[in-house]
Parts: structure tokens; sequence; C-alpha cells
């Protein structure tokens, strides 16, 4: 696949495969063990949103907050890789946003559910540009920040990661296959919090990108109001 097409991940990328509490002070925050393994759950195609188009709100949700990531973008298909050869399927990255409908999560963990309704509804997955390898010689170094209406909300280095890049590139082969265009968002560090509709979301990957998105609200098309079962 050609560096050309996978920079637009986002149009043809077959999955997003996302890493829950990879930051310690993340994971204390929401009063969350510290994982001994990765935590890992999907977002479909269909969150992805670009820059230009907004964030929406799900409608049974009144809690949606912003957790901004480092996104790995796969370039070279393999299952079963090794962590010494992790980041050559690695074609580059992406800023990132995991949008999360916290009330209904909430109730998916007392409920033991999957968390699929808090994470994988439509646009729950803003990316910025596609970022070349080479501008990012050291994931492990990235410092990331997120402002809600110019209020610096979070602040971290992938430094902090509890799991490597590599290794989890190398676990997530033993589970699925990783495919051209798949991306990889690799956890949040701490100070996540609540946005509402007309809310600007600034995010950025220091002396490399940043992205600005508008929060808005997508309307109720269902008879009646969503409850949990």
């Amino acid at each position: 696949m050609s560096t050309r097409n996978v920079a637009r991940f986002w149009e043809w990328g077959r999955k997003i495969i996302c890493v829950g509490r990879n930051y310690a002070e993340h994971a204390k925050e929401l009063k969350n063990e510290l994982p001994t393994e990765p935590v890992l759950f999907l977002k479909p195609p269909t969150a992805y949103v670009k820059e230009g188009s907004p964030i929406l709100v799900p409608h049974y949700s009144t809690n949606l907050h912003h957790e901004v990531e480092l996104g790995v973008v796969v370039g070279k298909a393999g299952r079963d890789i090794p962590q010494t050869s992790a980041m050559d399927h690695v074609a580059g990255y992406a800023l990132c946003l995991d949008m999360t409908a916290r009330d209904v999560q909430d109730q998916c963990k007392a409920k033991g559910l999957p968390w699929t309704l808090a994470k994988a509804f439509d646009t729950s997955c803003p990316v910025s540009d596609f970022i070349p390898k080479e501008r990012i010689p050291d994931p492990a170094g990235v410092d990331l920040w997120l402002r809600v209406n110019s209020v610096t909300r979070q602040k971290g280095s992938t430094g902090q990661m509890i799991f490597s890049i590599p290794y989890l590139i190398s676990y997530i082969s033993r589970v699925m296959a990783l495919e051209e265009g798949d991306l990889i968002l690799t956890g949040t560090p701490k100070g996540v919090g609540a946005v509402h509709e007309h809310d600007e979301l600034q995010a950025g990957i220091e002396g490399v990108i940043n992205m600005t998105f508008k929060v808005g609200k997508r309307a109720d098309k269902s008879p009646r109001s969503y409850e949990m079962t």
C-alpha cells in the first residue's frame, strides 16, 4: 500500500483498535485498577470524523467526555508480530480523540456489559491529518494536550504509558491480524472531562500538529427515550 493511500486511512481503514487504561493517572482518576495486560475495545469506521465536521453527542448520553490520544497507523499487515519488529509495521501516526459517553460507560461497567454504546457511536473518533513516521522519531516521547474553550484540560506525555507501542502492536496482533490502514489508539493521560453542545475542542501534539472540533448534538430519531436494559 502506498504512503499516499495510507495517509487517507480514515477513508478505507477497516478497524480502530483502542487501548483503555494505558496511563496510570487516568486509571486512578476514574477509580479503575491498573491493568496487568492491555484493555482493548473497538470502534467502527463510522466513528471517524475530520476537522470541519462536528463531534455529535449521542442522543442517549448527557455526559460526553474527551480523551486525547496518540494514534498509530498500520502500514504493513501482520499477525503474531514480535515486539522487536513491531515498529516496521507502523506507517505513521495521527492525533486522535476517543470520545466517550461516560454515563453510559458507567452503566455498562456496573452491569458487566460491553462498552460499545459508550465508545463506538458515530463521530466518536475525531482524527487529524496523517503524520508521517519520520515526523515523530520517538513515539515514546510525545507531548499531548487538549483544551476546551481555550482552557487546558489534558497535558501528558506518551512516556507515561503503561504498555509501549511495540508491546501493544505485538499483543494486538496475537488477538487479531493487523491490516494496512488500521488505527491503534494508545490511551489517554489524566484530565478527561465533560464537553457540551457548542463547545470547541482544541488538541495537539507539541511541535507536530493541532486540530479543532466543535461539539454538536445528534437528534433523537427514536420514538421513545433511550433506556439501558
